[in-house]
C-alpha cells in the first residue's frame, strides 16, 4: 500500500468501532474494505452500498480462523496454505463452515443469514497487514468482523478512499486512509473468489492469473478449465 499507519492502534481502532455497534472502513491490499457486526450495522452497509441481501457480505478471516470455522477437505486446505502462505497472496474462499462453532454463533442470526448462503460462507484471507491485524484481533474477542468491498455495489473495488463513493464513506463511522492500495488496478478487480468443494471461480479477481498458475502447478487443478460460478442474487 501507499502511505502506512500504526497497524496495530489501526487494527484496534476498527475493533472497538466495530464492538460499539459502528461501522468501519479500512485499507485491505485488495481495495477499501467496510465492515460491521451488528445487525444495525451491516444494514447499514448494505443500504449504504445500494446491495441485495440476497448477494451475502463476507467474513474477515486468517489461516487460524479459516482452520476453526471452515470445513473443508485436506487437499482444499493445503491450497488455501499454498496461496496464502506459501506465496503470500490475498485469496476469498466459499465453503462449508461448522454453524455450531462458537466464534459463528456470534454474529445475530441475522447478520449470519447475511453472511452465509446455503451453509457456506465467503472468508477473506491474507489481505495485507492491517485486515490480517483486524481478523487475529476479531479471533481473540471472539467477535467476527463481516462486511463487503467499500464502494457502490457492481461499481468495482476502489483502491484511494477518497474514489470510495460518498455515500458509503458517510455510513462509517470510522475511515482509516493508507492511500493507494496494493493490488490497484485498471479493472476495479478485488480478491479472487474460489469456491472449496467445486472449485468453481465465483469472481475473477487482481491475481486471478497467478492463483491459477498455483493451483495448475501445484495440484494440477485448472480454475479456468473447471469455469466459473455465480451467486444467486
Amino acid at each position: 500500500m501507499g502511505q502506512t499507519g500504526d497497524i496495530e492502534r489501526d487494527a484496534k481502532r476498527v475493533l472497538d468501532t466495530v464492538a460499539e455497534g459502528g461501522v468501519a472502513i479500512f485499507p485491505a491490499t485488495v481495495g477499501y474494505a467496510i465492515v460491521g457486526h451488528t445487525e444495525e450495522a451491516v444494514k447499514r452497509i448494505y443500504a449504504a452500498k445500494q446491495r441485495s441481501f440476497g448477494k451475502p457480505c463476507g467474513w474477515f478471516g486468517n489461516w487460524d480462523l479459516f482452520g476453526e470455522v471452515i470445513d473443508a477437505p485436506a487437499r482444499s486446505r493445503q491450497v488455501v496454505q499454498a496461496v496464502i502462505g506459501k506465496h503470500n497472496l490475498p485469496l476469498s474462499i466459499v465453503a462449508p463452515f461448522r454453524s455450531d462453532h462458537d466464534f459463528v454463533g456470534a454474529v445475530p442470526d441475522f447478520v449470519l443469514q447475511s453472511a452465509s448462503l446455503n451453509g457456506t460462507l465467503d472468508m477473506l484471507l491474507n489481505a495485507g497487514p492491517l485486515h490480517n491485524a483486524i481478523a487475529a484481533g476479531a479471533r481473540a474477542r471472539g467477535m467476527p468482523v463481516v462486511g463487503s468491498s467499500a464502494n457502490r455495489s457492481l461499481t468495482g473495488s476502489k483502491f484511494r478512499l477518497e474514489h470510495v463513493e460518498a455515500e458509503v464513506r458517510d455510513a462509517a463511522d470510522l475511515c482509516i486512509d493508507y492511500g493507494l492500495t496494493r493490488y490497484h488496478n485498471d479493472k476495479g478487480r478485488g480478491s479472487t473468489i474460489i469456491d472449496l468443494v467445486s472449485f468453481k471461480t465465483f469472481r475473477v479477481g487482481c491475481l486471478y492469473e497467478e492463483i491459477c498458475a498455483i493451483l495448475l502447478d501445484e495440484f494440477d487443478i485448472d480454475l479456468k478449465a473447471i469455469g466459473t460460478a455465480t451467486i444467486p442474487s
